[in-house]
C-alpha cells in the first residue's frame, strides 16, 4: 500500500499548486473511517482508496480529485455523510464523493435492463463533473486488479461483463488507452480464460524471434530517421491478447497469420515532423494498401490524434506505424485527463471541456426519453463513432458520426431546426436528406414551420440526438397510441410488368414483419407497374431491412411523407364522380 507521504510527493512532483494539507487530512479522514473494514482479499480497506488514489495520480489529476479517491467510499461505506465531508474539505470535494456514490449504489444489483441503469446513472453524474467518471474508471480498474480474492464467481462474471460493456468504453471515449486496454483484458480474463490462455500461450512460443525482429527494425529505423536530421523517440508496442483475440474473431484469422501483433510508436517534437518522418517510411519500404489514417488532420472522436500507417518492413516483416508528437502520445495514454497541464492553477480548462459536449446531449436525450431500448442505442451512437466535420453557411463547424446525413447536421445545430427540415443545399446544391455527408461540406439547411420530421428519417439518422428528437417529436403528439410499435409509412415503388415481380414485393413486405393495410397502382408503361404501398410497421428496424433489401434488389421506389390517409377513398370518389 502507498505510503501517505509517497502519495503526497508522486503529486507533487507534476502539481505545484498542491497543498499538502488536504491529502494529508484526506487519507487521514479515510484511516479513521474505514478503521475496522476489511476488504474480501483479507486486505485492509483502506489500501483500496489509497490504490485508486494512486491511479488517478498516474493520470495526474487535480488534489480535489485525488482527495476524492481516498474518500470515494466513506459516504456508502461508512458513517460519514455528505455534510461531514463539507465541512472538512468543502463543497466541491463532497459533491464529487457524493456524484461517485450514486453510481456505485447501483453496484452489486441485479435488476432488469441494469446495463442501460447503470451507464444512465452514471452518464447523469458524470455530466456535473466529469472527474466523477475518472474517479469510478480507477475504482472499477482496483477493483478488476483484484477480482480474483472475491469468492461467488456469479458475482466476478458479472462485474467483469459489466466493465467490458460500460467502463472499458467509456475509457476509450474519454481517450484512456491504456485504462482502456487493461479493463479489457481484465475482463476477457475471467469471461473467456480458456481464450485468453490460448492467446498467451502461443504468444510466449515466439516471443524471443518477436524481440530480436523489433531490435533489428527499431535499429534501422533509428538509423534512417537520424540520416534524416529527424530526433525521434521510438517505442515498441505489443498488443493485448484480448485485441489479438478481438482481431481474430473480426478477421476469422489464426494466431500465426496476424502479422502485425507487434507495431511501433515514433514520437517526435512537432506536427510537420509527423508527415516528414511519414515520407520517410513510405519512400523507404512499401505501404500496404489501405492502411493509412490521418488522425491529425481528422482527429477520432474522443480526439486521439496520430498519423497510422502499415508498410513492408526491413525484414519483410509487416510493420504497423504510429506517429505522433509528444503531446499527442500523453494524450493516447491519459486521455481528458491530460488537460490538467498546472501552467496558472490546477483547474481545467474550459475549452477543453468542450470537447466533452456528446455527455450534454446524452443528457438532454435521457431527461425526454422513457424507453430504454431507445436509451442504449442512442448511447452507442453518441459515444463509438469516428467522426466528420462539416460546415454551417456562417462557418461554424458542426462535428458529425461517419456516415450522417443532413438530418443529423440539422439536430446537431439545434433540436428545433431538425424538427422543420424540409430541404438541404450540400456545397450550394440541392441534395437529398439522405445524402451521406462528407468532411468539409457545407450544408445548408431549409425550414418551415408547416412541417414535422417524418418517422421514415429514422431509417436514415445515424446520431442519437437526431434518432431521439423524432421519436420524442412524434411520442409527444396526443392521441398516438404506441408510437414505439406502430408507424405507417406509403411506399412507391416501380415494379418490373413481369409475372411473380409483385408477388416478391409483397412478400418482402411480408417477410419483414410490415403490413400492407392499402395498395394502389398509380402509373402504368409496358415495362413497369407504379404501385403505391401503404405500410403499417411494428418495429422501424424491420422497415429498414425492407428498405435496404429493396434497394438490395434494385428496385426503383420513394417514400412517401404525409400521405393522406383517405387517398383511396378520395380515389375511389373521383372515379364514381367522372362515371
Amino acid at each position: 500500500m502507498l505510503k501517505q507521504s509517497d502519495l503526497i510527493k508522486k503529486v507533487k512532483n507534476y502539481n505545484k499548486f498542491l497543498n499538502p494539507e488536504t491529502l494529508n487530512k484526506a487519507y487521514e479522514f479515510a484511516l479513521k473511517a474505514h478503521k475496522n473494514q476489511k476488504r474480501d482479499s483479507g486486505d485492509p480497506y483502506l489500501s483500496h482508496p489509497v490504490a485508486v488514489a494512486d491511479i488517478l495520480s498516474d493520470l495526474k489529476l487535480d488534489s480535489a480529485t485525488i482527495a476524492t479517491g481516498l474518500l470515494h467510499d466513506t459516504i456508502e461505506d461508512t458513517q460519514v455523510t455528505y455534510n461531514a465531508v463539507q465541512k472538512e474539505f468543502g463543497k466541491e470535494v463532497a459533491d464529487l464523493v457524493d456524484g461517485v456514490t450514486k453510481i456505485s449504489e447501483l453496484e452489486g444489483k441485479i435488476i432488469e435492463n441494469s446495463k442501460a441503469e447503470n451507464i444512465r446513472k452514471l452518464i447523469l453524474a458524470t455530466s456535473q463533473d466529469i472527474r466523477v467518471l475518472l474517479v469510478k474508471i480507477a475504482d472499477r480498474l482496483h477493483n478488476m486488479r483484484t477480482l480474483d480474492s472475491i469468492r461467488d464467481e456469479n458475482r466476478k462474471k458479472r462485474i467483469a461483463k459489466e466493465t467490458m460493456e460500460i467502463y472499458a468504453p467509456l475509457s476509450d471515449r474519454m481517450g484512456m488507452n491504456h485504462i482502456r486496454d487493461e479493463l479489457e483484458d481484465l475482463s476477457f480474463h475471467k469471461l473467456n480464460p480458456e481464450a485468453r490462455k490460448l492467446v498467451v500461450e502461443r504468444l510466449k512460443v515466439n516471443k524471443k524471434n518477436r524481440d530480436f525482429i523489433f531490435e533489428e527494425i527499431s535499429k534501422t529505423f533509428k538509423k534512417i530517421l537520424n540520416e534524416n536530421g529527424v530526433d525521434a523517440k521510438i517505442i515498441g508496442r505489443e498488443k493485448t491478447p484480448f485485441s489479438i483475440w478481438r482481431k481474430m474473431q473480426t478477421k476469422r484469422v489464426s494466431l500465426e497469420q496476424l502479422t502485425d501483433i507487434i507495431g511501433f510508436r515514433v514520437i517526435v517534437n512537432d506536427i510537420k515532423t509527423c508527415y516528414k518522418v511519414l515520407g520517410i517510411f513510405h519512400s523507404s519500404w512499401s505501404n500496404i494498401p489501405g492502411k493509412f489514417k490521418d488522425y491529425i488532420s481528422t482527429p477520432k472522436i474522443n480526439n486521439y490524434k496520430s498519423l497510422h500507417t502499415a508498410i513492408m518492413g526491413p525484414k519483410k516483416e509487416r510493420v504497423e506505424i504510429q506517429i505522433r508528437t509528444h503531446e499527442m502520445h500523453e494524450f493516447a495514454k491519459r486521455g481528458i485527463a491530460s488537460h490538467w497541464v498546472y501552467k496558472s492553477s490546477e483547474k481545467m480548462n474550459n475549452l477543453a471541456l468542450k470537447e466533452y459536449d456528446w455527455l450534454r446531449d446524452l443528457v438532454e436525450i435521457m431527461e425526454k426519453e422513457t424507453n430504454t431500448e431507445h436509451f442504449m442505442e442512442y448511447t452507442k451512437l453518441q459515444m463509438f463513432q469516428d467522426n466528420v466535420f462539416c460546415f454551417t453557411p456562417k462557418g461554424e463547424v458542426i462535428k458529425l458520426p461517419r456516415g450522417a446525413t443532413p438530418i443529423d447536421f440539422a439536430y446537431a445545430v439545434h433540436t428545433k431546426i431538425g424538427d422543420s427540415l424540409t430541404s438541404c443545399e450540400i456545397n450550394g446544391r440541392g441534395s437529398p436528406l439522405q445524402s451521406v455527408l462528407k468532411n468539409g461540406d457545407l450544408v445548408n439547411i431549409k425550414n418551415s414551420k408547416n412541417t414535422s420530421p417524418s418517422l421514415g428519417w429514422l431509417s436514415y439518422a445515424k446520431t442519437g440526438k437526431a434518432r431521439a428528437g423524432i421519436r420524442r417529436f412524434w411520442s409527444s403528439k396526443s392521441n398516438i397510441k404506441q408510437i414505439e410499435k406502430k408507424y405507417l409509412s406509403s411506399l412507391c415503388i416501380k415494379i418490373p410488368n413481369v409475372p411473380g415481380k409483385l408477388g416478391e414485393v409483397s412478400s418482402l413486405i411480408g417477410f419483414h414483419q410490415n403490413n400492407i393495410i392499402n395498395m394502389e397502382i398509380v402509373d402504368k408503361k409496358p415495362d413497369y407497374i407504379e404501385f403505391i404501398f401503404d405500410i403499417q410497421i411494428k418495429e422501424l428496424k424491420n422497415y429498414k431491412n425492407l428498405i435496404s433489401e429493396l434497394k438490395l434488389k434494385e428496385y426503383k421506389f420513394k417514400i412517401i411523407r404525409h400521405r393522406k390517409k383517405d387517398a383511396f377513398l378520395q380515389r375511389i370518389f373521383k372515379n364514381f364522380k367522372r362515371n
